[in-house]
């Protein structure tokens, strides 16, 4: 057994009609976890897809028991699915990335080689490869969150995070939406943990469709950041 692999590691990844997705990104979860982990768990929260995303993922778990399905009946938000996988985890480690494919999962070697000093660990996407209003929106949330919060992150949204188990007995995720991440950021910041930032490649998406940059999603997370504002 190699130094990465003495880790204990949850995957999980929400999904919204990634049924074209999830054949692939099980086969690439598998090559990564086999390598860097002595026991690992896959784990697709289906987020109320109207795809057969559920269906694919049952049809993959026949053949594997490291697949787990957590099922939202109907659509409940990005932050709804962020802690479905969290509290579905059962191991000490806590990776979640989207199931779009726009990562390459074995970039979370760099992650686990500095795990041990840190609590958690943060992705940037480098090079983003999104269209131009994503990738305005994105900058416009971030400085936003820096000016209102304080909080000095590159990419807050970069769905490439790892985690210690523990730091989620400490926190709650109220939010239902897009404002999750920076949410549990915010926590993680007022508790003083320790945290470091690594980039990360970032590719196109090849299927499937993008839904993060809808005008909506982005109302209801200012919305929720002024509600978490006010609460402080």
């Amino acid at each position: 057994m190699n130094e990465l692999q003495r880790h204990k590691i949850s995957f999980f990844f929400p999904c919204y009609n990634e049924e074209d997705n999830i054949e692939s990104l099980v086969t690439a979860s598998e090559e990564v976890l086999r390598s860097i982990a002595s026991e690992y768990e896959i784990i697709i929260v289906n987020d109320g897809s109207s795809d057969r995303t559920a269906e694919k993922t049952e049809e993959l778990m026949k053949n594997n028991s490291h697949i787990k399905l957590v099922n939202h009946e109907v659509n409940s938000g990005y932050g709804s699915a962020l802690t479905s996988g969290i509290t579905s985890s059962r191991h000490d480690l806590i990776f979640f990335s989207d199931g779009d494919l726009q990562f390459d999962l074995k970039e979370i070697g760099k992650f686990l080689e500095k795990i041990d000093k840190y609590d958690y660990i943060i992705g940037y996407r480098i090079n983003r490869k999104d269209n131009l209003i994503r990738r305005f929106n994105a900058g416009l949330w971030n400085l936003v969150l820096r000016l209102t919060t304080g909080l000095k992150v590159k990419d807050v949204d970069c769905a490439f995070k790892l985690f210690h188990k523990y730091i989620f007995d400490q926190i709650t995720i109220n939010s239902k939406g897009a404002f999750a991440s920076a949410e549990i950021l915010l926590n993680l910041k007022e508790r003083n943990y320790r945290y470091t930032q690594i980039g990360v490649n970032h590719y196109p998406r090849v299927k499937g469709t993008q839904t993060g940059g809808n005008p909506l999603v982005i109302f209801k997370a200012i919305k929720e950041l002024l509600k978490f504002k006010f609460k402080r």
